[in-house]
């Protein structure tokens, strides 16, 4: 069962799914799909290090694992 990684738009309504590449995409059909659930519980894991300070964007603690 394909699992995808989903959060809500900040600029536009509705939700925006991670297409990938570090890019988000409001266009469900564009969405990256994951075979198995870790790999998208993955990238919802996402962090960021700038000048020695890690945390995770706000887009992706947001963010929530779908499955189809």
């Amino acid at each position: 069962m394909p699992y995808h990684v989903k959060t809500p738009g900040k600029l536009v309504p509705g939700d925006v799914y991670w297409k990938g590449g570090n890019h988000w995409t409001e266009t469900y059909a564009d969405r990256e799909q994951f075979a198995n659930k870790a790999d998208a519980d993955a990238i919802k894991a996402t962090t960021v290090t700038i000048n020695g300070v890690t945390y995770q964007p706000a887009w992706f603690k947001n963010a929530t694992v779908v499955t189809e």
